[in-house]
């Protein structure tokens, strides 16, 4: 067993670091000083194939209570993303196919590899306690809960007064994931803030079977590219998986008032530092400076500091040595304003014929993230954008 180390500045920046709640906190703390080595549960349900750098903050969570000697373990939701996780959802989750759930697990262990020392952990396959419980066993889970109690629940109670459908699969969820907690014996859970109904499921269903409850630590959120909340079903998202340069354009394209969070949450630079380059961007320097710093540190987090440098080189060609016009034409867009209707409202384009032929042949490109675009009926978002050959746009 590794010796569990109990150095207070330590701790500290565990509890406190993009910290959104801790349940219960004093009782971690203790648990923390006493030198018994915790069982710490993490799982992510592989709804897509890259994880992305807002879920790697629970991740980077995971690796600093592995650093203190305690068994990390990592669980695949590979049979609860079946099922669909609710949180934070405003409309029903589909279920996602076996096939798909497969391709997306791939290299889940690579990535997840990137963060923690897999030597040291547990890593699991959720369907592997899951997919063997009947309808006797599925009815006791179901006994830990109310259908006032999950009907309570913020997304669901929202639904509800929409009448909107709600399933009852949505329900099962996360009886599933509270389960995995007793099928690991965690002593600690981490999660999204957005994760807070299903962590505390799982202190429920533990007292259900006599064992001890976890406490429970949620982290902060991420805002993605486009300023809502870093998700895989909004495409908004910046992967540890993704090539250096895709990494450094898009975190170049993020907003620049989340600069400081972005170093808080995705970094390993020092509070002090953070502290400076906050107070920096107050009194009034440029954010491209702190923004290319940003970028640097996350590809040499995922790659190296090489990588790092030919990324940055790779944006500066295109930006600073004038591959795009100073006069770059700026336009507004409405929230939720298809990009096409912005095109053609400030006569960029003539009509959607236009605008379908462009997008057929490849000739709209996003230039902070190379992406070209696919999607006739894409929402437009905050970029600068390349319309064929000689057309450059911002949009605001």
């Amino acid at each position: 067993m590794s010796k569990i180390i109990t150095d207070e500045n330590k701790i500290d920046e565990i509890l406190t670091r993009g910290v959104e709640d801790i349940f219960i906190k004093k009782d971690l703390e203790e648990k923390l000083y006493s030198g018994k080595q915790l069982r710490i549960k993490l799982g992510f349900d592989p709804t897509g194939s890259k994880i992305h750098i807002g879920r790697a903050i629970v991740l980077r969570k995971l690796k600093a209570f592995q650093d203190l000697g305690h068994q990390v373990i990592f669980i695949v939701g590979d049979f609860t993303a079946q099922i669909g996780d609710p949180s934070d959802k405003l409309e029903k989750r589909p279920m996602l196919k076996k096939e798909t759930i497969k391709k997306n697990i791939k290299t889940y262990k690579k990535q997840v590899g990137k963060i923690i020392d897999l030597s040291k952990a547990k890593f699991y396959y959720n369907s592997s306690w899951l997919k063997k419980l009947g309808f006797q066993e599925i009815s006791e889970l179901a006994e830990s809960f109310s259908v006032q109690q999950m009907s309570a629940r913020r997304n669901f109670k929202d639904r509800f007064e929409k009448g909107e459908e709600v399933s009852l699969r949505e329900f099962l969820y996360p009886l599933m994931q509270g389960y995995d907690s007793v099928a690991v014996k965690s002593d600690v859970e981490i999660g999204g803030f957005d994760q807070l109904f299903n962590l505390k499921a799982g202190r429920i269903i533990q007292k259900h079977y006599n064992l001890p409850e976890q406490n429970i630590l949620t982290c902060q959120m991420l805002e993605g590219t486009d300023g809502r909340k870093m998700s895989t079903s909004w495409g908004n998202i910046i992967t540890i998986a993704d090539e250096p340069n895709d990494i450094f354009c898009k975190i170049m394209a993020v907003d620049d008032k989340f600069i400081t969070k972005y170093f808080l949450l995705t970094t390993d630079l020092s509070m002090s530092e953070i502290n400076r380059i906050e107070n920096s961007l107050k009194n009034g320097e440029n954010p491209i400076i702190y923004k290319k710093m940003l970028g640097r540190e996350i590809v040499t987090l995922y790659y190296n500091k090489n990588k790092a440098k030919e990324a940055q080189e790779n944006w500066e060609k295109t930006f600073s040595k004038k591959e795009i016009p100073e006069d770059v034409l700026e336009i507004k867009a409405e929230h939720q304003q298809l990009f096409f209707d912005v095109l053609i409202k400030n006569k960029i384009i003539s009509s959607k014929t236009e605008f379908r032929r462009l997008v057929d042949e490849g000739a709209i490109t996003k230039l902070e993230t190379k992406e070209k675009i696919k999607n006739y009926k894409i929402y437009a978002k905050s970029g600068t954008y390349r319309i064929g050959k000689k057309r450059f746009i911002k949009i605001n």
